[in-house]
């Protein structure tokens, strides 16, 4: 404590009258600082080269939602040191320093409480600037995740003490890179270990009076402008007029000819409206980050679409084109098409499309990003699949009629359920909410509000509903109506998370259908999601499982006393990472996605991560791996992210990602998994996948990936995509909407699919190929009584 109050301020003291002012390292000379220089660099009494008596100390993760920072010491010194006893080593520490009453205090596992220490190298990435909180200086976490970075702001240092500091920390570079002391070095000297900034300067910006007047305009030509939504949109004078002040108004990243096309829902095709000038346009009178796809034609503005994931784009290399969706206020889904007249202008559109959703997103500026993580954004836009005009579609039409008068016979019969197999009503309003497949004794259980129900599996290929377990209580007796449940040893339990006591677990014997035992896993730590040990552990006896808080991944043990978290196996980032899912590998790797989006692959917990993949923008809803850690396919609201994990380049080509870390230009390339926008126009809502999940079974490759989202099943042939066909998926429909679908254990065909109010099973063989009749037709019903689906059990 004492030591964290007081210290050396020699270089302090020296600079305690000097003027303060903005000068940079060039504007203070190296030769201004040789007196002080010979004091402290080259007394052997003086550990200490240079001290910032007063700072904060933050952890900032790049590329990520703006204010992603945390801080660690609210009050704290920066000191440059020597390491004792090897010549030409210094170290950076930042100290904690301790105030009456000061109590809260940041963990971190790997480092102690009173002070951070760092080698001082170029790796370090130090970067010093000059903001209006003060002096900053910024470098990175070598020892963290690879998009860390600390950050101590040194507000109320004058401006030589910053210098100083800077150059001694540029020395300190120097003398380690080249074992020989900094002496005779000169400014130029240690230009290689300044990092120049990337920002292009601003332009001077519009008075006042004059930028109010231009976003009240812009405002209101948004306010009015109308959105086509038939083949023929009229435009009136005035609405063109207003929208013509729009697009003049608005700064564009970006404009590019292009032919403007509608689908056409009774036949099937695009239809061209017009030839436009398609615009990506900043509205800076809705946002720091918001912007628009205007398309403007001869009779003026043809449309104006908020960039968002809802609108579903795909882009076709190609044909040069973007697909995308609208919905209207009034909840009319539509599709659009632009295609552009050259590779060139196509790229350009592309890009500028990329930053400005990004940046939306993400609520940060494109241009903070690292270059490696820019790349990797860009490239999930990497989906060459053609968009099929209608005379390509002719002869699939009449071979996919054909398959769906078949199937609709067929479907009466596979459909059908006894009145016998029903399950019994519980309580108006309540819906199935979750789904849980068995591992080992063929067995399907879904909750539903404070019950669950328990569906065998039938021997041809359909579920029947066998128990209802009801009540669900803790061991004390109280009701809850589960968040999420899990099957457990060899499916003789289930644990089941309860909204309202997060930091404990409750074990169900299954045969007893009774909660048994209230596992606490700790008093502080909240317990958000929960996996298996390894990926066929609820196979075997295995008792520990892996948990994730917000910030925060743990092995759990139920058979250690007091509380079950194993505390030698516990990963804490200080940083508000917001963990949404976890998965494992056969092998007991770890995959952790966010709600921000960034994706973590760990060879064990009590690790940093091998690889770290940064955020595209949309929150992850779900993730999944396959047994051999290969592919990982995580899930958003309107697509699947599927990354390969092996890396191939660099000194670790054909390891995966789990193992070592990705070189930062050879990060793997993500693929989206959507629907075509044409598809979702014939759909009455908007895309929102439920988790997706591989075909799962001990000696089986997966082959096949399978969700949904409103009334349908969707699932991917898995050969297909790993060979490019991104858009190859089938589809079924059903008259209720679906909560969740999981294939069968060891089965990659029956498909088990839980509607809001009914259980049943699907062959993976009537999914059909998405077409306009397999979509905006009704089904006919699953059998000619419609109790089945509103019947709860």
């Amino acid at each position: 404590m004492e030591r964290a109050r007081r210290g050396s301020h020699r270089a302090r003291h020296a600079f305690a009258s000097a003027p303060t002012s903005t000068a940079s390292l060039v504007s203070f000379p190296m030769n201004i600082f040789k007196s002080l220089l010979g004091r402290v660099w080259h007394d052997p009494n003086a550990a200490e080269v240079v001290k910032i008596s007063e700072g904060q100390l933050f952890l900032v993760r790049s590329g990520t939602i703006r204010g992603a920072r945390e801080c660690i010491y609210n009050d704290a010194m920066a000191t440059i040191r020597r390491v004792p006893s090897v010549d030409h080593n210094f170290q950076l520490v930042i100290t904690r320093v301790y105030e009456e009453g000061d109590q809260e205090i940041l963990e971190d596992e790997e480092e102690t409480d009173e002070e951070r220490v760092f080698l001082i190298s170029e790796e370090l990435e130090f970067r010093p600037a000059v903001t209006e909180d003060g002096p900053t200086f910024m470098w990175r976490d070598l020892d963290g995740d690879v998009d860390e970075f600390y950050e101590f702001i040194a507000a109320g240092t004058n401006e030589p003490t910053r210098a100083f500091f800077e150059t001694c920390m540029y020395r300190a570079m120097y003398e380690r890179k080249y074992r020989k002391g900094a002496d005779d070095t000169q400014d130029s000297d240690l230009q290689e270990f300044i990092i120049k900034p990337t920002g292009k300067k601003a332009k001077a910006s519009d008075s006042p009076k004059k930028k109010a007047k231009k976003e009240d305009s812009v405002t209101e030509a948004f306010e009015n402008l109308s959105v086509a939504a038939s083949a023929s949109p009229p435009v009136s004078p005035k609405a063109k007029k207003r929208a013509d002040t729009a697009e003049s108004v608005l700064p564009a990243l970006v404009s590019e000819p292009a032919a403007l096309h509608l689908w056409n829902r009774d036949g099937g095709f695009f239809v061209k409206q017009a030839d436009v000038t398609a615009s990506i346009v900043h509205n800076p009178a809705t946002g720091s980050f918001t912007y628009w796809l205007l398309a403007s034609g001869d009779e003026g503005q043809m449309l104006a679409h908020r960039l968002s994931s809802d609108m579903n784009q795909r882009w076709s290399t190609r044909v040069t084109s973007l697909t995308w969706n609208y919905i209207s206020e009034a909840g009319a889904q539509s599709s659009w098409c632009l295609t552009f007249e050259s590779p060139e202008a196509f790229e350009n559109f592309q890009q500028a499309f990329t930053k400005a959703q990004w940046e939306g997103l993400n609520q940060y500026s494109w241009e903070k990003a690292k270059r490696d993580e820019q790349n990797y954004v860009m490239s999930s836009n990497s989906d060459d699949v053609e968009m099929q005009d209608v005379e390509d579609d002719e002869d699939e039409e009449d071979a996919v009629a054909d398959e769906l008068d078949k199937d609709d016979d067929e479907s009466e019969e596979e459909d059908f359920v006894d009145e016998e197999d029903l399950p019994p009503k519980l309580a108006k309003g309540e819906r199935n909410s979750q789904l849980t497949v068995g591992y080992k004794g063929d067995r399907s259980y879904v909750v539903r509000g404070g019950s669950i129900g328990v569906f065998s599996h039938t021997g041809d290929g359909q579920v029947k509903y066998h128990a209802t377990i009801k009540k669900v209580a803790t061991p004390k007796g109280k009701e809850f109506t589960p968040k999420h449940v899990m099957l457990h040893d060899q499916d003789s339990k289930m644990i089941l998370m309860n909204p309202t006591d997060p930091h404990s677990l409750f074990s169900m014997d299954i045969e007893r259908s009774t909660i048994v035992d209230e596992w606490r896993v700790h008093d502080d730590v909240n317990v958000d999601n929960i996996a298996p040990d390894s990926k066929y552990a609820q196979t075997t006896p295995q008792q520990t499982l892996v948990g994730t808080s917000h910030n925060a991944l743990f092995r759990i043990d139920p058979r250690v006393s007091g509380t079950k978290m194993v505390d030698s196996q516990y990963k804490q980032y200080v940083s508000k990472n917001q963990f949404s899912g976890v998965t494992t590998t056969a092998a007991g790797k770890l995959a952790v996605a966010s709600s921000k989006g960034d994706i973590r692959l760990f060879d064990a917990i009590g690790k940093n991560a091998k690889t770290a993949l940064p955020p595209l923008g949309d929150p992850i809803t779900g993730i999944d791996v396959t047994a051999d850690g290969r592919w990982v396919v995580a899930t958003t609201k309107t697509y699947l992210l599927l990354i390969d994990t092996m890396i191939g380049d660099g000194r670790y080509t054909g390891s995966l990602g789990f193992d070592r870390s990705f070189p930062a230009d050879a990060k793997p390339i993500p693929r989206r998994l959507q629907l075509r926008a044409e598809h979702v126009a014939y759909m009455d809502h908007s895309v929102s996948f439920t988790p997706a999940r591989f075909n799962l079974g001990e000696g089986q490759e997966e082959n096949a990936i399978v969700t949904s989202t409103g009334q349908f099943v969707v699932a991917w042939d898995f050969k297909k995509v790993k060979k490019g066909l991104l858009d190859k998926y089938e589809i079924k429909k059903y008259e209720d909407f679906v909560v969740q679908d999981n294939f069968k254990f060891g089965d990659d065909k029956e498909i088990i699919v839980a509607l809001q109010n009914n259980v049943l099973a699907v062959n993976k063989k009537s999914l059909k190929r998405p077409t306009r009749a397999s979509i905006a037709t009704p089904l006919k019903n699953l059998r000619s009584s419609s109790n089945i689906v509103n019947s709860p059990f």
